[in-house]
């Protein structure tokens, strides 16, 4: 039952809704994002703001959010699954998805509130809230935000925790022998001590990982490549062709290949880059920022920087020893420490399973923060946040042993819902984007001399 709710709302509703709202924001926004690139830039440059979470902090959590299974183990899952041409339904999602990604952000800055010490808290939940209010709906308002609430904790529970846990596990497992059980024990542990400390503790943290594993990821893949450049105009071309091509399954997915190519490379990428579902804005909320839509601008940069380039090196990787990385289908964790091992060697193996597991402690750790927000919505202060606490690690140590499976069908279905709500809110909501864009390109953009 859950397979065919998915194989509707991924393989059409959202699809279809991601690329009209994508087309519909960029008409409003007049595409700036393409035709401006100086207005990016200047939006990723430093606040000068001393005090609080930075830009880049905030930014560093909502990649680590992001940074991770989906570049990892989603590549190679939706590659499996949905052939090679769902690599091509990654891209064109990203790029619809980035002026998205902008907008959620600007809103979530924009309806955030300030706690009594003076930090900031929003996320989807408030805006959804605010937009209903504000046609007269308010009690409404709290319904779907509840709704969109729980889909949240859905998604911290199953994408945010166990799926990543499985993955570090998985990793580790294949490379060093370590008993599955005990890995997803000890990454219980770190994350309930950590959780303990704060949001101060969460930035610190992904602020190290992140960008240090980052650049060893990107310098890994490159490696690969270059050593199978000779190869790589057809994989590219693979790529495109298998995009359009009814038969070109990989996995023998049978008929409907194009809609299964379609609903996995939008899906997968989705929950890589995560523009659109309303997740990433519960990370920017917290920032020092001086203007919503420069915030705004990191969320353009993160999409760029986890989909167009980490998303595309691992499944180049993956194509180019596809032959290696087929031995694993179905265990694709293995599929991409497979890939990676049959150009550099089994030092890449280690190299990339200690990559997965920072880039699994760093999400683990992001999503706990989202599951948080999502939990607090309904009230009960210390109460609901000890008994999410103990929620989410026992499902960070479950994920290390059960099945993912129906972890990725249930995420799925939950971020494909959670995506119908968001962007029918933030549409609807565009002429604040509008206006507060309009605002930052004035102050931000050289003025024309007469």
């Amino acid at each position: 039952m859950l397979s065919y709710i998915n194989t509707f709302l991924s393989g059409l509703a959202v699809p279809l809704l991601l690329g009209a709202a994508g087309i519909f924001y960029g008409i409003k926004l007049k595409f700036f994002h393409i035709f401006k690139p100086s207005a990016v830039i200047a939006g990723l440059r430093g606040d000068g703001k001393k005090s609080g979470v930075s830009s880049a902090k905030a930014v560093a959590l909502a990649l680590a959010g992001t940074l991770g299974v989906g570049n990892i183990v989603g590549v190679s899952s939706a590659i499996h699954l949905g052939g090679f041409g769902a690599v091509f339904w990654m891209w064109i999602s990203a790029l619809v998805a980035m002026i998205l990604k902008y907008a959620e952000i600007v809103l979530a800055i924009k309806y955030r509130e300030t706690r009594p010490d003076g930090s900031y808290e929003g996320s989807a939940m408030k805006y959804i809230c605010a937009f209903f209010t504000s046609i007269g709906f308010k009690r409404a308002g709290r319904v779907v935000s509840g709704i969109f609430a729980v889909l949240f904790l859905v998604n911290a529970l199953t994408m945010g925790s166990m799926l990543q846990s499985g993955a570090v596990a998985e990793a580790l497992h294949g490379t060093v022998g370590l008993p599955k059980l005990y890995i997803g024990l000890c990454l219980a542990v770190v994350t309930f001590f950590t959780l303990r400390q704060g949001t101060d503790a969460l930035t610190k943290i992904t602020g190290a990982l992140v960008p240090f594993m980052s650049v060893g990821y990107v310098i890994i893949s490159l490696a690969v490549i270059i050593s199978n450049r000779g190869e790589l105009g057809d994989a590219l071309g693979l790529i495109v062709r298998s995009a359009f091509d009814k038969n070109a399954t990989v996995a023998g997915v049978g008929g409907y290949a194009f809609i299964t190519s379609l609903r996995y490379g939008v899906m997968r990428g989705l929950i890589s880059n995560e523009a659109g579902c309303g997740t990433a804005p519960t990370a920017h909320a917290i920032a020092n920022c001086t203007h919503p839509a420069k915030q705004g601008m990191w969320g353009i940069f993160e999409v760029f920087a986890d989909t167009i380039l980490l998303c595309t090196m691992t499944a180049l990787c993956v194509i180019l020893e596809y032959g290696e990385a087929a031995r694993y289908g179905g265990n694709y964790m293995m599929m991409t420490l497979s890939a990676y091992s049959a150009s550099l060697g089994d030092a890449a193996a280690y190299f990339l399973a200690a990559a997965v597991t920072c880039f699994g402690v760093a999400t683990v750790l992001c999503w706990s923060h989202y599951g948080l927000s999502a939990a607090l919505t309904f009230g009960g202060g210390r109460k609901t946040k000890n008994a999410f606490l103990l929620t989410y690690c026992a499902c960070v140590a479950l994920g290390s042993v059960v099945s993912s499976e129906f972890a990725w069908e249930l995420a799925d279905v939950s971020m494909a819902i959670m995506i119908i709500i968001n962007l029918t809110v933030i549409c609807f909501m565009w002429r604040e984007v509008k206006k507060e864009t309009e605002d930052f390109l004035k102050i931000s953009l050289p003025k024309k001399r007469k």
